[in-house]
Parts: C-alpha cells; sequence; structure tokens
C-alpha cells in the first residue's frame, strides 16, 4: 500500500502558528498602513473577529484543519462578501496587503509566489461593483 506523501501548504509553512501570524500580520498592516485605508473602512473598528475568520478559512484553505467549515458552514466567499462594495481598488488592497503580510512573516517566495496567484483570483472572484 503506497503511503500518502503530499505535502499540505498547511504543513509547508508551519501549520497552525504559520497561518496566526499570518492572520495577525495582515490585519496590523490594514490597521496601519495609509494605503490600506480604503480595506480597513470596511472593517468593524475591532479587527478581531475579521482576524479569526481569515485564520479559521486560511487553516482549511491551506489543507490542515477545516475550522471555518466546523464553526460558520461552507465558506460560501462571495456571498458573504455580497454586502460590501469590493472592486479592482479593493481588490488590490487586499491582494496588496496579503502579499505584503505574507513577505513580512517570512514565507518561501516560491510558496509566495503560489498562494498570491491563488489570493488574487479569490479576491476578483469577490468583487461585486466596477471600478
Amino acid at each position: 500500500m503506497a503511503e500518502n506523501t503530499t505535502t499540505t501548504t498547511y504543513d509547508k509553512i508551519g501549520g497552525e502558528a504559520t497561518v496566526g501570524k499570518l492572520a495577525d500580520r495582515f490585519y496590523e498592516l490594514m490597521d496601519s498602513v495609509p494605503q490600506f485605508a480604503e480595506l480597513r473602512a470596511m472593517h468593524p473598528e475591532s479587527l478581531q473577529g475579521s482576524r479569526d475568520k481569515l485564520f479559521m478559512f486560511l487553516s482549511g484553505w491551506f489543507g490542515g484543519p477545516d475550522l471555518f467549515v466546523e464553526n460558520f458552514g461552507h465558506p460560501r466567499l462571495r456571498a458573504r462578501h455580497m454586502p460590501f462594495a469590493i472592486g479592482t481598488r479593493e481588490r488590490d488592497q487586499w491582494v496588496a496587503c496579503m502579499a505584503l503580510a505574507m513577505e513580512d512573516i517570512g514565507l518561501d517566495a516560491d510558496v509566495r509566489k503560489v498562494l498570491l496567484s491563488n489570493f488574487f483570483n479569490t479576491a476578483d472572484f469577490m468583487r461585486n461593483k466596477e471600478g
């Protein structure tokens, strides 16, 4: 019987601790970098709930424990983001913030490249307005 040798992104980047660092750094940057002000304005005053949901989502998306699904059901990302006006500017701010967060926590450049492509595609799918 063949052994499963597939390594998930979750395992490759360092599991729960790294996913937590990424979620923390993403929201620290969003909260402090003027370039992300419009993105920040779309979030509640306290970012803790958003941070926790991103952490839970990324855990499962990276191949680790599917915490978001366990707590909230299917992510239904587009439906959950529909109340927010998301255009190319908001998409680009989100992706830029995530790219900077991944770099800041020291994710491997090759891993960042793959993840950035996936993040862009997902963020682009969230767009629901022109511009």
